[in-house]
């Protein structure tokens, strides 16, 4: 028994719906009746057969499969209860305290992993999702992450048949340079999309926000144009919303147009993410190597309170004598 709509796509309608023989929620999505033709139909199959091949917890599974009395075919899932990505980033954005006490750098990167595991288990079985993106994203009530809308997704090497006709599939804002021209598609285009968002996750704006005024600008964008990372005026400093370094560098990898530059797998990054977590740094560009240094130097003054205060002086002295001797240069 249908209580709402929870969403429209392009292809199918998402309602929320009452198991009445159980008595628990249910979300149930339907194919739209525009969509009834034949490729639209062996897209709903598949988003099926995909889903359903996902045993993972941060995949909602399918519950049933069917057709209505009007002869439109539907599926069953789990009925996730909470806030979209989307939402959190907006939360963030608008400078909600509770948002900012709460969504720490450090459970940022919680998530993302959360999401990462989904898709390590989707591409170990040739399954890439196409469409990763903060609406696609859910943060249940109990602080579940759910990947999200797997409508899209095809396996690696399988032709899609809008394909056939070199339509774009997928959402312009998150699609890989290699996605926004209709080129073969394998792992790296959804690792490329999950870092832009979670670029927006971190920045609290899209990478190519400035771009976003038209479509064909902003895939000219995607396919030429490079976004400094490392450049404050990146973040929304608003907020004193700077992201550490390791997780700039995580980005720039990330977004590398050339895909045998970016992570060849969601483990990699998943160890990369785990990494900062714990605090170990791993020196990757003279950010990290800074950060590194001073962690490490920090960790020497507690093992040896005398030896770190003397190199410590020693450093000062040195410094000294470096602007002693410039200023002997200059004024020489």
């Amino acid at each position: 028994r249908s209580v709402g709509v929870l969403g429209t796509g392009g292809m199918g309608v998402v309602e929320r719906a009452e198991d009445v023989d159980i008595g628990r929620p249910v979300a149930i999505k339907r194919l739209l009746p525009e969509a009834t033709h034949p490729f639209g139909v062996a897209r709903f199959v598949s988003e099926i057969r995909i889903v359903g091949s996902l045993d993972h917890p941060n995949v909602v599974p399918i519950h049933d499969v069917g057709v209505d009395e009007s002869g439109r075919y539907f599926f069953v899932m789990k009925y996730v209860e909470g806030q979209t990505l989307a939402d959190v980033i907006d939360k963030l954005a608008a400078g909600d305290p509770m948002a900012h006490a709460f969504w720490t750098f450090e459970r940022r990167a919680e998530l993302m992993i959360a999401v990462l595991q989904a898709l390590e288990y989707a591409h170990e079985r040739g399954v890439i999702h196409r469409d990763v993106k903060p609406e696609n994203i859910m943060v249940g009530s109990h602080g579940e992450i759910r990947l999200m809308d797997w409508g899209i997704a095809k396996h690696v090497g399988v032709q899609d048949p809008g394909e056939e006709n070199g339509a774009l599939i997928g959402t312009p804002a998150y699609m890989s340079p290699e996605q926004s021209i209709g080129d073969e598609l394998d792992i790296r285009s959804d690792l490329y999309s999950m870092t832009v968002t979670f670029h927006e996750f971190l920045a609290l704006r899209h990478v190519l926000a400035h771009r976003s005024e038209t479509v064909a600008g902003l895939l000219t964008a995607i396919q030429t144009e490079a976004p400094d990372v490392y450049a404050f005026d990146t973040y929304d400093q608003t907020h004193q919303n700077i992201p550490p370094a390791e997780l700039r560098y995580l980005c720039k990898r990330g977004l590398a147009k050339d895909r045998s530059q970016r992570y060849v797998s969601a483990s990699e990054m998943i160890t990369d993410l785990s990494r900062f977590i714990d605090g170990k740094t791993q020196v990757k560009c003279m950010y990290t190597a800074t950060k590194r240094m001073f962690r490490e130097g920090g960790r020497l003054v507690d093992r040896h309170p005398h030896v770190g205060v003397g190199l410590a002086i020693a450093n000062a002295s040195l410094s000294l004598l470096g602007v002693a001797a410039l200023v002997w240069l200059v004024i020489g």
